[in-house]
């Protein structure tokens, strides 16, 4: 139940990101994306001394990550 919820919440982050930064993507992509988020945001927060609690929490660390892979992405392509 825990990779299901994680790949749900996932799929959720990366369609909230790619809505925030203009990006047009599938699915699949959004689900990688909220996931590749998911650490990013998680190692930035915590680099920065916050930490996020719940399922809220989880979800705008994940989408915050997934706004900087996107703007990563397009830097770098």
């Amino acid at each position: 139940m825990g990779l299901l919820w994680g790949l749900i919440l996932g799929a959720i982050a990366g369609c909230i990101a790619s809505a925030i930064m203009n990006e047009k993507s599938g699915m699949f992509k959004n689900i990688l994306l909220g996931i590749a988020g998911g650490f990013v945001g998680g190692m930035i927060f915590r680099l920065v001394g916050l930490s996020a609690t719940g399922t809220i929490g989880s979800l705008v660390v994940s989408t915050v990550g997934a706004c900087i892979c996107i703007w990563i992405g397009r830097k770098l392509f």
